[in-house]
């Protein structure tokens, strides 16, 4: 027998249909998409920011870990802030924050209001991923539940990849402030309509009590441990005083934040969908393998606007194949009805076996011996990142959704941004190392400098010739050693995935139990 309830819950709702659906499913992703962007689409701005608000390149990159601070603080709120006031309340309220914080972004006058309006932004952005996540399972209907999962992975691994691409031509062709003002009138206009849209699967907020020490111990360990990873390479890493005093804050508040939250009746972060061996081998998983990709999507433009002679966009366009791919093939993956592990593993291997492909590279290499490879990668990209979150979020109960979804967002978001620090530091240590070898193996009795100085070339010129071709080789050993190194990651992410038992239920709309 069935009684009414003064405010249904989301898993009562009759799901929307027909083009509405799809409405809601394209603000959705797009405010994901929005979010995800925004960690990649200033970094090629930070020099033409430095330059027009008179400040050094270096002060410039407070821009990238200013939003990334204020992200990682809130994504692993969503789960807290949804239980409290509502999941839609907090999505539309993030959307429309996001926009007008975007437009004080690109009306900055100085670095310094330009940073704090990048934390807020960050701030509003974090809730948009996992939030959006969560929502298409509430409004697809439970055949098509795969497919929303479907379109919102694709939202997450494109982004990244039209970031650099489409921050470059903004800045080229008009100014770095359109990098920020061009989300305004997607969150806001977005973010107004989605509350007429959605508004029926609000559900009441829980009036649970605010557990302030456990958000202050959040926000000092994330903020700690975020400025390690972004400043560490700048600042030498442990030699600095300045490193290791908030790699200690970072370390201590993480272990405080842990015993706190476990014994909290109610915690700001609820860390115990984590008894679930599938969410956990999941997320273990994606972490890993996330952190590979990302490794891979650092170093790659790296590597060809350095050393190979790309300019920015041009090295987007070779690294955007990867997403292109993966966009055709994401339909077919999310209407699969095999076992998620066996999808997993198969992705998950597959880019580890072309990333140990891309190790024969050299310097000889054209725009399709780079992009052909990154093409490959991009099919197998479906088979990891929608069954894997599939996995994870099919393994707790629908109450943990939201705070799941912010856990897994939260985790693959940082080790994206640990892979970006430890590959760029590898790879520049690793070239070092290769030039000195490769200094005492090649010309080593000066034949070719002198064979050239004898062709008429002045012994400067000669010498600068020797040191460039030695330079591009050890860029290129050091490339090749790396992708090897992600390579074998990759492949152990994928066996990690058979640990997680067989899911006894698909992520469906008012799905309980696992």
């Amino acid at each position: 027998m069935s009684h009414a309830l003064p405010a249904p819950a989301a898993s009562e709702q009759a799901p929307l249909a027909g083009p509405m659906l799809w409405v809601a499913a394209l603000m959705l992703a797009a405010a994901n998409f929005i979010a995800v962007l925004n960690m990649t689409i200033a970094n090629v701005a930070v020099p033409n920011i430095a330059g027009a608000l008179g400040a050094a390149t270096s002060q410039g990159t407070w821009v990238i870990t200013s939003y990334a601070v204020g992200e990682a603080i809130t994504v692993p709120l969503t789960g807290w802030l949804a239980a409290r006031f509502g999941a839609v309340r907090v999505f539309v309220g993030s959307m429309i924050l996001f926009g007008a914080f975007s437009i004080v972004c690109g009306l900055s006058t100085s670095l310094g209001v330009l940073v704090v309006a990048r934390v807020f932004q960050g701030l509003c952005g974090g809730p948009l991923m996992p939030l959006s996540q969560t929502l298409l399972l509430r409004i697809f209907p439970k055949s098509k539940a795969a497919a929303a999962i479907g379109l919102w992975s694709m939202t997450t691994l494109v982004a990244p990849v039209v970031g650099p691409i489409l921050g470059g031509w903004l800045c080229d062709e008009y100014s770095w402030s359109w990098v920020f003002l061009i989300n305004a009138p997607i969150a806001i206009g977005f973010g107004l309509y989605a509350w007429s849209l959605l508004k029926r699967y609000q559900a009441i907020g829980q009036r649970s009590p605010i557990d302030l020490v456990g958000l202050g111990l959040l926000i000092v360990w994330v903020a700690a441990l975020q400025l390690v990873l972004d400043e560490g390479k700048n600042l030498d890493w442990f030699a600095s005083t300045q490193i290791v005093v908030l790699a200690v804050v970072a370390a201590i508040g993480f272990a405080v934040f842990l015993v706190w939250e476990l014994h909290e009746p109610h915690p700001i972060v609820d860390l115990r969908v984590f008894r679930h061996r599938g969410f956990t081998v999941a997320v273990l998983t994606i972490s890993l393998a996330f952190a590979a990709f990302f490794g891979v999507s650092v170093l790659t433009p790296l590597w060809l606007q350095s050393f190979m002679g790309y300019t920015a966009t041009d090295a987007g366009f070779a690294t955007a194949w990867t997403g292109v791919t993966a966009f055709f093939l994401a339909p077919l993956v999310a209407s699969s009805k095999r076992d998620p592990r066996q999808l997993v593993f198969a992705g998950v291997v597959w880019m580890g076996l072309v990333t140990l492909w891309r190790t024969f590279a050299n310097t000889d290499m054209g725009f399709w011996d780079v992009a052909v490879p990154l093409m490959v990668m991009g099919l197998a990209m479906p088979f990891f990142f929608i069954p894997s979150t599939t996995l994870a979020l099919a393994s707790v109960t629908e109450r943990e959704m939201d705070s799941a979804a912010g856990l897994m967002n939260f985790l693959r978001t940082l080790s994206g941004a640990f892979a970006t620090s430890l590959v760029t530091t590898v790879w520049s240590n690793r070239i070092t190392y290769n030039h000195a070898e490769l200094v005492g193996l090649a010309d080593r009795d000066h034949g070719v400098t002198a064979q050239l100085v004898a062709q008429g070339t002045p012994p400067d010129t000669a010498n600068q010739i020797v040191d460039y071709l030695l330079t591009s080789q050890s860029v290129m050993l050091s490339t090749n050693q790396v992708m090897t190194s992600i390579g074998v990651l990759f492949l152990f992410a994928a066996l990690i995935i058979w640990f997680a038992p067989r899911p006894t239920r698909s992520v469906e709309p008012g799905a309980g139990g696992h």
